[in-house]
């Protein structure tokens, strides 16, 4: 498993601190800048494709796989426990923010807001992808915000609630989907940790989501990221680092006492302590030597070890 961090987990690690925290802010995040607003809006939920891309990508993902993998330390009951405590709020938020959503579309223009929405996908993928590309792109809540100012239509505002059982089941299932993908990383994690290339898979999300933004801009299949998001699983696969394939130490040719022609002849190598006699006499500690006995290698028969030894 590739020990680097994931840009945005990172990001977000150095403000909130805490591994549950920090995926509590990871998981959440699309229900507090819009994003998932935006998705109800787009349709997104309409289909079980839909609702297992949302799951994955926009709550799920790369960032809540790092956060478990890397961050999380506890054991895995302690991690189970977080992750529902940050799943359970996720499910019900999920479902009365898709309730509220429509009366968001009275205020803004929804085409242009779902456009903002996708640049603000596009962004994250960015900023999935590569940290230093993030660090020139603005924030989400930036993007949103101003595609809420751009699609702001302040006349035609009223609250409306939509309570369809479709819908609300829609949004808990999107938020269940992410829930179960986080139990499932916290299941498998000794074997995660050891077969999965945090990189790679952090890399083929961010294509995933990027695809994610292009569907809503209809250039691309409806079903294209949850397809994106599989293969960046395969990919994401290392059985090389499996157990078993560590190379066996006692076969290393480098060792003296393996060189091959080796004999008990004249060339057999000498005490590299200078205070020792041939006769087997006095050793460092009984020299009267005012040199010491071991220094740098190779320096006056010094021992090959380091010198603070």
């Amino acid at each position: 498993m590739s020990s680097s961090r994931h840009p945005i987990a990172l990001r977000l690690e150095q403000r909130v601190g805490g591994a549950t925290r920090l995926l509590a802010t990871v998981m959440l995040l699309p229900l507090a800048d819009g994003i998932f607003a935006a998705l109800v809006l787009a349709g997104e939920l309409e289909t079980w494709a839909g609702v297992t891309q949302i799951g994955l990508l926009v709550f799920g993902g790369s960032a809540t796989l790092a956060v478990i993998l890397a961050e999380m330390d506890d054991d895995p009951w302690e991690q189970a426990t977080s992750v529902l405590v940050v799943g359970v709020p996720l499910i019900l938020i999920a479902a009365v923010e898709a309730a509220l959503a429509p009366t968001i579309a009275t205020l803004v223009d929804v085409p242009t807001f779902e456009r903002f929405a996708a640049l603000v996908i596009l962004a994250i993928a960015a900023k999935t992808a590569s940290s230093t590309i993030g660090d020139y792109l603005p924030s989400p809540g930036i993007i949103i915000g101003l595609g809420f100012v751009a699609s702001f239509q302040p006349g035609s505002f009223r609250f409306v609630a939509d309570y369809e059982p479709a819908l609300l089941f829609s949004a808990a299932a999107a938020g269940g989907v992410a829930v179960a993908f986080a139990l499932a990383v916290v299941a498998l994690r000794p074997y995660l940790r050891r077969v999965v290339d945090i990189d790679r898979f952090r890399f083929g999300s961010a294509v995933a989501l990027g695809t994610l933004a292009l569907s809503i801009f209809q250039l691309v299949p409806s079903q294209a990221p949850l397809v994106v998001f599989g293969v960046a699983g395969l990919l994401a696969f290392n059985p090389e680092a499996a157990p078993g394939d560590a190379p066996d130490d006692s076969a290393d040719d480098t060792s003296p006492q393996t060189v091959p022609g080796a004999d008990d002849g004249p060339d057999r190598p000498t005490p590299s302590n200078p205070a020792a006699t041939p006769d087997g006499g006095n050793d460092a500690s009984e020299s009267d030597d005012d040199e010491p006995a071991y220094g740098y290698p190779g320096e006056n028969g010094a021992e090959e070890r380091a010198p603070w030894l």
